[in-house]
């Protein structure tokens, strides 16, 4: 046989066997047949040059990516408006309903059908949107901003239950579904993975697998995929949600099967209490369910709002909770000196990991959550958004556990701890190595004086070593001093200490933001920096005028005036002075020529932006004569929201305030298209 008839025989045969194990679960061959068929492919390939495109030999990944490219979706991939209780589900109907009914009142002689539903349950992983053209997968990205993503074609590549082809060769399609890790993968890669690579969850295990530049850990993270909607059709439409989903399967793409139809809404209500009670016993993770009504005509009659479609709505469960055993407490050392207690509780399955930590927060917590005599006992915990979860209370209202005892001295350091508050502090500043290697860790990352090859392993063995106690002691380094040190070489000593040099004209908002002063984060020493343009004036500021500045109420105003008011950072701020340390004054404002959209308005950035750094987008904006703050208010013109915008884009709301959230339309109203 000619050989590349071979191979594309080959291919052929290789991409159904892998449809029928990873997409079917139905194998028709054992893993030996199909190895000695893999292996000849891969022979074939060798002695040609020629990989076919669809040639399964692509999947273990490729070379290591230099970064991801954005791509334009053909389509937009739309949210979806969420509930989180069946009063605000049932809402959602009536209004569908309504709608539907007020067309059909109008349009008698093509009224819309009675509606009927889908539900499907909402995946908690990574949103793809597959591009097919004439058959051929010839890209994959993620959502982004719902108008462009990232391209992520050669990781998506490696999940083999995607098919590189599909019978439909009659256009281009775009195909939505969610990449997922099972939680029995998760299980098994943990198994054999060292204590430092261990993946703490499924969601974000199949996310950092899917944005690795690596293809080839992508590979290694086993990742599967379902698909549940196609958002551009070339050639092809549909009449119902079932045909589309027959088509998908046609096509060989895997479709969950816990997806069902309804003609009446109160079966779905049913549908989704019996999803909540399997959830436990699904081998991957999910956050709720969506409601879909199933007629194609009726969502285009419906439409979409400026970002959901009327037709889909998503049921959100509620963050799931458990009860466990508080069996100790520790309490660990902060930057600023804050004594923060943390729960260890008998290991619980919860959201699809296992739980062995919880956060207390601090005594004010422990106290009003009635856990003073809790431990040894049964405790409610909860788990949401894939945070460290929290202890909501106790199972039982008795004293019945013993007590927690509250630290009267640092568990670091021995010094006595003075509370303030609902905390406890530590204030031995130049005694206490977690608050100093903490502290100087801050000072040298990359927001603050981006200190290049510093790590917290770094400034532990300086403290220990080398006695260095503060951030000004970096400044007296010696090389001598480093060469000496375990794991410091000449050259690495020669790049720290040129790094550490190169930091010593770094802008003033980023000194002050290294400075750590409580309460502030870049946003607001950065608006420190460009109200006051001198270091002395910030640090002998009142109160009540700083109070007077943009997003500064008293509390943070206080703060500022109490840190530039203790003598240790006074001294340790005139001692970097003293060795050389020149924070940069930011330029003078750009003088606005003409005006702009953005002209004297108060705008508020949140969420990720894809297409610029919210920095570059905050530069841009005061170029153009905006005043850019950190908080939304009445005060507040403009708030532009990125992707996983939170509180800041509901207060917008709330307040009425015009939101910009389509990325495209923001850099035309920025002038930079």
């Amino acid at each position: 046989m000619d050989p590349m008839n071979e191979m594309e025989k080959l291919v052929a045969e290789l991409n159904n066997y892998s449809y029928h194990y990873y997409t079917l679960d139905e194998p028709l061959v054992d893993d030996k047949e199909y190895d000695a068929l893999y292996d000849r492919l891969l022979q074939l390939e060798q002695e040609s040059g020629v990989v076919l495109p669809d040639s399964p030999t692509q999947r273990v990944g490729g070379e290591l990516l230099k970064g991801f490219l954005p791509h334009r979706h053909l389509a937009p991939l739309w949210s979806l408006d969420k509930a989180q209780n069946l009063e605000k589900l049932s809402s959602w109907h009536t209004r569908a309903r309504k709608l539907i009914n007020d067309y059909n009142t109008k349009n008698p002689d093509t009224p819309l059908p009675e509606p009927t539903y889908a539900v499907e349950l909402k995946f908690d992983g990574l949103t793809l949107n597959l591009t097919y053209e004439n058959g051929r997968l010839v890209q994959a990205a993620t959502r982004g901003n719902g108008v462009v993503g990232e391209g992520i074609l050669e990781q998506i590549k490696t999940i083999r239950s995607i098919p590189l082809s599909i019978p439909f060769k009659d256009g281009k399609i775009e195909v939505q579904g969610e990449g997922i890790m099972n939680l029995s993968v998760l299980a098994a890669y943990n198994e054999t993975a060292s204590d430092k690579d261990k993946l703490k969850n499924a969601r974000n295990a199949a996310a950092g697998a899917l944005r690795n530049l690596d293809p080839k850990v992508t590979a290694k993270r086993r990742l599967s995929a379902y698909f549940y909607n196609i958002g551009y059709m070339d050639g092809i439409r549909f009449d119902t949600q079932q045909d589309m989903m027959q088509f998908l399967r046609d096509n060989h793409f895997r479709v969950n099967p816990y997806v069902s139809y309804f003609e009446n809404f109160d079966d779905v209500i049913a549908q989704l209490e019996d999803i909540q009670t399997r959830r436990s016993g699904l081998d991957y993770l999910i956050d709720g369910a969506v409601v879909k009504i199933t007629d194609m005509r009726t969502r285009e009659v419906l439409g979409y709002t400026d970002k959901f479609p009327r037709w889909a709505i998503a049921y959100k469960f509620e963050a799931e909770e458990t009860s466990t055993i508080l069996e100790s407490v520790s309490w660990n050392v902060g930057r600023t000196g804050k004594i923060t207690p943390l729960a260890r509780v008998e290991a619980v399955e919860l959201a699809g990991v296992t739980v062995q930590n919880c956060t207390l927060n601090n005594i004010g917590d422990i106290e009003r959550k009635n856990l003073k005599h809790a431990l040894g006992t049964r405790v409610y915990i909860r788990r949401s958004n894939d945070v460290i979860p929290e202890i909501l209370g106790k199972v039982s209202e008795e004293n019945d556990g013993e007590e927690i005892v509250y630290p009267e001295n640092c568990p670091a350091c021995g010094f006595p701890l003075e509370q303030r508050g609902a905390h406890l502090f530590c204030n031995n500043k130049l005694g206490c190595e977690p608050q100093i290697v903490a502290r100087i860790t801050h000072f040298a990352s990359r927001d603050a004086m981006d200190i290049e090859t510093f790590s917290v392993k770094t400034a532990t063995q300086l403290q220990s070593e080398l006695q260095v106690r503060e951030p000004a002691d970096l400044y007296t380094l010696q090389f001598d001093d480093l060469v000496g040190l375990e794991r410091f070489g000449e050259r690495k000593a020669s790049n720290l200490l040129q790094a550490i040099e190169d930091s010593k004209t770094r802008d003033l908002a980023s000194f002050l933001y290294a400075l750590g002063i409580p309460n502030t984060g870049k946003t607001t020493t950065r608006m420190l920096a460009e109200h006051y343009r001198d270091l002395d004036k910030i640090m002998n500021a009142t109160a009540e005028e700083l109070v007077e500045l943009p997003d500064v109420g008293m509390i943070v105003a206080e703060s500022i005036v109490e840190f530039f008011a203790d003598p240790f950072m006074r001294a340790s701020i005139e001692k970097m002075l003293e060795l050389g340390v020149q924070p940069q004054v930011p330029e003078a404002p750009v003088v606005v020529v003409s005006d702009s959209y953005f002209t004297n308005k108060t705008v508020v950035l949140t969420g990720t932006l894809h297409t610029m750094t919210r920095d570059d987008a905050a530069a841009r904006l005061e170029e153009l004569g905006a005043k850019v703050t950190g908080s939304v208010s009445k005060k507040t013109d403009i708030v532009i929201a990125g992707e996983k915008a939170g509180s800041k884009l509901t207060k917008a709301r709330d307040l009425g305030i015009e939101v910009i959230e389509d990325e495209e339309q923001l850099r035309q109203l920025l002038e930079l298209e």
